[in-house]
């Protein structure tokens, strides 16, 4: 099982059926194993098959069914936290590389679209960046200038312009971002998977990786007890499940949420739009087959399991959306993900620590889509040639000074989440759970995950989350628990959703 589970379904897995493959059943070998099938392990794993290495994929639930099928798969290489907040915490030079390796990453995509023709919607646009709801002119004003500024510093080509054709925006003070593009996520991925296993590449599905040892050959077992051997290990889980503290410390998880609408064709000019709010909002449009396409909406941001409110939030995204567009039709879908902030606004992306032949993709830092592709090429450049020139860019070892801060911020809810053993729990008693409901059980000095799935059936498991202890919270939207410190999820029933853990709640004796 991975996310494909959780109760809400994206556009794009509604569009599209998740590829079959095979449960590991056997023991391999091989030069390269790639532990998760999202778009950074599938980038990683095509890469290497295209250098001719030996390559194993495999993911604990369907292949694609990760947090990459809850993408709104903007490829805008633009930096998330903005290019001025990105020059002020790494430095002009560093942020220069960050922008270069993120063009590059969507430039890679549209290679491998033109080489295998893929038909996923890929096409190249325009972005705009304008200004928040309770902006004023001035403040909007210095905002634009700030990032004009920073633009200049990195290399990013950028106009300044006036309005975009959104309700109350007409003749705001906007930024305009040529180069863009965007696709349809899961066609272009299976695409890759297609072409990497005539490759000789081999990929498993529902095939959890529970034990690793490392040394000059790497032994994964799987939940099947089939263990795979290989020369090099990639973790592309989208939280890393090889290392417990050394780079979950570095990044926090939190919750996105995004809606799909109907919309008449040429109402609104295709286009990637987000604002100037924090955290912010974002639009793109998904063509449809006819006169009708589909407007996607994103935003609403929080920290993973610290509020159970998702309902809300996608009333509030709605309502957001439709005063900005006020001819928008029914909805098609909502969906929620989960995006990994890293302290400096860049992935790690690289060498894990302290391991030779190890290597890691995380911290997304809302652009899943781009860091994942450049995954492919920087893994696969230190695996086969050694070094990469953006390596220094998302080291996974690098802690820069300019980011303590957020690293003592984002770890205090680590801090009051392992306090909360001391407080008591959520609900008084399970007898009264409704179908759907669930929360946090105190009985004596214990507390237990309690819920009643949709179906009916009462579930009881230890709170405590199998990665590093913190207490996890019942997640209504989809019906999972959330971890607040690391972002592991869990099923109704305990078993794992969302690494780092790789172990299921553990079910109290009875």
């Amino acid at each position: 099982m991975n996310v494909s589970s959780e109760a809400t379904k994206s556009l794009w897995a509604l569009d599209a059926s998740l590829p079959t493959a095979p449960r590991l059943e056997q023991n391999e070998k091989c030069d390269v194993a790639v532990i998760g099938a999202g778009i950074a392990g599938i980038s990683v794993a095509y890469e290497l098959a295209l250098a001719g290495r030996k390559v194993v994929l495999v993911d604990r639930g369907p292949l694609l069914g990760g947090m990459t099928s809850r993408t709104t798969a903007h490829l805008a290489p633009i930096c998330d936290d903005g290019l001025s907040a990105l020059v002020e915490m790494r430095g002009e030079a560093l942020a220069r590389g960050f922008q270069a390796s993120q063009r590059a990453a969507v430039d890679r995509i549209e290679q491998h679209v033109a080489s295998l023709e893929i038909d996923c919607d890929f096409r190249r646009l325009e972005g705009f960046l304008f200004p928040a709801a309770w902006m004023d002119e001035k403040d909007a004003a210095r905002r634009c200038n700030e990032e004009y500024a920073a633009a200049a510093k990195t290399g990013v080509e950028v106009e300044r312009g006036k309005g975009v054709p959104l309700k109350g925006h007409e003749s705001a003070p906007v930024l305009r971002y040529p180069g863009q593009a965007t696709f349809h996520p899961l066609k272009y991925l299976r695409a890759l998977l297609a072409d990497f296993k005539k490759r000789g590449g081999k990929a498993f599905a529902d095939s959890a990786v529970v034990e690793i040892k490392e040394g000059k050959q790497i032994r994964l077992k799987c939940d099947s007890g089939s263990t795979i051997t290989a020369l090099n290990a990639v973790f592309a889980t989208n939280s890393p499940i090889n290392t417990w503290v050394k780079i979950h410390s570095k990044m926090a998880p939190y919750r996105t949420y995004a809606m799909a609408f109907e919309i008449a064709g040429g109402i609104l000019p295709d286009a990637l739009y987000w604002d100037m709010d924090d955290p912010y909002y974002y639009v793109r449009l998904s063509r449809g087959s006819g006169k009708t396409d589909c407007l996607i909406a994103g935003g609403r941001d929080h920290r993973s399991g610290e509020t159970d409110d998702g309902e809300a939030r996608f009333a509030a995204l709605e309502a957001w959306i439709r005063a900005l567009v006020p001819d928008l039709g029914g909805e098609r879908a909502r969906w929620s993900g989960q995006v990994l902030e890293t302290i400096d606004y860049c992935g790690f992306i690289g060498r894990s620590p302290g391991d030779g032949n190890v290597f890691i993709a995380t911290g997304d830092s809302g652009q899943g889509m781009t860091h994942g592709a450049l995954a492919g090429r920087l893994i696969r450049d230190l695996i086969v040639d050694g070094s990469n020139p953006w390596e220094a860019v998302y080291a996974p070892d690098r802690t820069p000074p300019a980011a303590f801060t957020h690293y003592i911020n984002e770890n205090l809810t680590t801090v009051k989440n392992l306090a909360g053993y001391l407080l008591p729990g959520q609900i008084k008693s399970a007898r009264d759970l409704k179908p759907g409901e669930g929360g946090v059980l105190q009985d004596g000095l214990s507390k237990f995950a309690v819920c009643r799935d949709r179906a009916g059936k009462l579930h009881r498991r230890s709170a405590t989350c199998t990665h590093l202890g913190c207490i996890v919270h019942w997640n209504s939207t989809e019906q999972c628990w959330d971890c607040p410190c690391h972002g592991s999820q869990f099923a109704p029933d305990g078993t794992v959703l969302n690494g780092p853990a790789t172990r299921s709640l553990v079910q109290p004796k009875s």
